[in-house]
């Protein structure tokens, strides 16, 4: 039975991964509908933010079969009045029989009430499938709903020798073609790109999503005296939100409107990066894709506050000390304050590797 039920919730998560870009606040969650003869008669995903949650898409499909029947669902049921009405209220109404869950509500609206009422309806409640999976899968909203801030990951791409460009700045390309196109996909999935001026300046880039159907990310970049100007293709390329971090005596001029400034406080001649992501986080930014150079890497790393490292690594060596490296910002003296992290998965990526970590420390 167990397998069986594994095997739906897998469809459940897989079913989720295709709102990715698209339901941002809310969790990916997906939805299988079963008819009494374990038949699967309904399938559904939340496709859109302030749209019809995965529950409700699976049953509509699913239609009078659902009457009797098991519905998994990789997220609790909601149980009250949101964007849309009550999902928990929708399955006691169709007649289902079983539920299966992979992974209660974080969300303290929610947070075991979908089970409970459920339950007092008279329906069999299984929760727990997959549990790991589905909490990984939401590990954003996950973020967002404990700890009321942004979930913050970190992209680099550096040679087998940890550089992620030469000693004159040369870093075109340190990876393949293919690893490139998963970071359009890594885009699509978080709400911002966060990047510092050094690399506007140095590549002069639109840092856009370019999958087809994608959704464009907010720009962030970190200037705090203002170098930057209008002229930068980062700026030109569509009307999607860019905030710009500046230091709090600075006065901006001459930028479109979309172009908004965020005035926060210098520490050590820096931006303070814990007030900026605080500030990120009131303006709706759930999740923040760094995409930097080594010094601003290593300030992130320093914040306490990444999450998660995506690391492509790519079989070249540079075998020069003074190419820069990838998180050089850290500047840890000792091997004991070394920053923690855990192997997540490791995938090919043509002749390149995908390292996923999470941050431990």
């Amino acid at each position: 039975m167990m397998k069986n039920y594994e095997k739906f919730m897998r469809k459940c998560i897989s079913l989720a991964k295709k709102g990715e870009g698209h339901v941002s606040p809310n969790p990916l969650v997906g939805a299988v509908v079963l008819d009494k003869n374990g038949e699967i008669a309904g399938a559904g995903w939340h496709e859109k933010y302030g749209e019809a949650h995965a529950e409700v898409n699976a049953l509509k499909m699913a239609g009078e079969k659902a009457s009797g029947g098991t519905i998994f669902v990789s997220l609790e049921p909601c149980s009250h009045f949101g964007k849309t009405p009550p999902c928990a209220d929708l399955i006691i109404s169709k007649g289902i029989k079983k539920v299966v869950a992979g992974v209660l509500d974080p969300n303290p609206i929610v947070a075991g009430k979908g089970i409970k009422k459920l339950k007092n309806a008279g329906i069999e409640v299984v929760c727990g499938v997959l549990e790991d999976e589905c909490r990984k899968l939401n590990e954003i909203f996950f973020k967002n709903q404990l700890e009321k801030r942004p979930f913050i990951a970190i992209k680099t791409a550096m040679t087998f020798d940890g550089k992620i460009a030469a000693a004159n700045g040369d870093s075109k390309w340190v990876t393949c073609e293919k690893s490139r196109k998963i970071v359009q996909k890594l885009r699509n999935k978080y709400d911002a790109i966060l990047t510092g001026s050094n690399t506007v300046l140095a590549d002069n880039p639109s840092m856009n999503c370019r999958l087809k159907n994608g959704i464009n990310p907010v720009r962030v970049v970190i200037d705090s005296k203002l170098r930057l100007s209008p002229d930068f293709k980062f700026f030109k390329n569509d009307k999607t939100p860019i905030f710009i971090a500046i230091g709090e005596n600075v006065e901006p001029k001459g930028f479109p409107a979309h172009v908004q400034f965020i005035k926060c406080p210098i520490v050590d001649g820096k931006i303070d990066l814990k007030f900026l992501f605080s500030e990120l986080y009131k303006k709706g930014v759930k999740s923040i894709l760094v995409e930097a150079g080594g010094g601003l890497n290593g300030a992130v790393l320093r914040t306490g506050m990444a999450d998660k490292i995506y690391q492509f690594i790519a079989p070249k060596i540079l075998g020069d000390n003074s190419a820069i490296s990838c998180f050089y910002g850290l500047k840890t003296e000792f091997m004991k304050d070394a920053k923690n992290l855990r192997i997540e998965s490791v995938k090919k990526s043509a002749d390149d590797l995908l390292v996923e970590y999470s941050v431990l420390n």
